[in-house]
């Protein structure tokens, strides 16, 4: 997707989307909230308290409040391509983050030392695939070195994550990506240990059994996954 499409859906997005996840039972906030609590029990099981973290292809700011929550003392900067989504997220969220324009020809911003936690939120399917090595490099290189990435992406293994970015206007030009070519990208980018971790085995109806969802974790059937790296 290129930048004015990003512009074109920024206002719709949250409604849009709320229409096309009806099927799994659960909000868009519920997605938005589950990823950064799965996220910060790993990190805490790893004894990782970040201070310095980036939200990279932030959108309309959905994940901002969940990164605030889980790490109430840490700097949070979010970037994205479109201005018309920063704009969208900075009146949804203010304060919650420091909203900035990335420019894709560019590596993002970063502090000095890095950052402890660099975080996307079903971002590159909506990216080149020929692109996806520079970027990942790029993030590499703004990762502190304790430091870990998470990259959470739709499972094209899964017929319900498939049905959904079929159906929605936004991921009209969405190519899914299976996990294990997500993570041979970012092995071939420079990153030393690539896990990747299925989630989303149940929907809202069926919600009491996501208990069980991290016993599950290898099973490559998850509605969602996600890849944890290590430069």
């Amino acid at each position: 997707m290129k930048v004015a499409e990003f512009d074109k859906f920024a206002e719709e997005y949250l409604a849009t989307h709320q229409t096309n996840l009806a099927v799994t039972g659960e909000s868009p906030d519920y997605f938005a909230r589950y990823k950064i609590v799965e996220i910060a029990r790993r990190l805490r099981a790893l004894r990782i308290t970040p201070k310095r973290v980036l939200d990279f292809g932030c959108g309309i700011g959905s994940s901002a409040p969940h990164l605030r929550e889980a790490f109430p003392d840490a700097q949070i900067t979010a970037v994205d391509v479109s201005e018309k989504s920063l704009s969208v997220a900075r009146a949804r969220f203010p304060g919650a983050a420091d909203f900035v324009a990335y420019d894709p020809s560019d590596a993002p911003p970063a502090p000095a030392e890095g950052y402890d936690l660099i975080f996307s939120a079903c971002v590159f399917h909506h990216i080149e695939a020929a692109e996806h090595e520079t970027i990942f490099r790029r993030l590499r290189e703004r990762l502190a070195p304790a430091g870990r990435m998470a990259i959470f992406e739709h499972n094209p293994v899964n017929p319900v994550s498939r049905y959904i970015v079929a159906t929605c206007p936004f991921d009209e030009n969405a190519v899914l990506i299976p996990a294990g070519e997500l993570a041979k990208r970012q092995r071939r980018a420079g990153f030393r240990r690539v896990e990747v971790t299925y989630t989303g085995f149940f929907p809202g109806p069926l919600k009491a059994l996501r208990p069980l969802e991290p016993l599950m974790a290898k099973f490559p059937v998850g509605a969602q996954y996600y890849t944890l790296a290590a430069a």
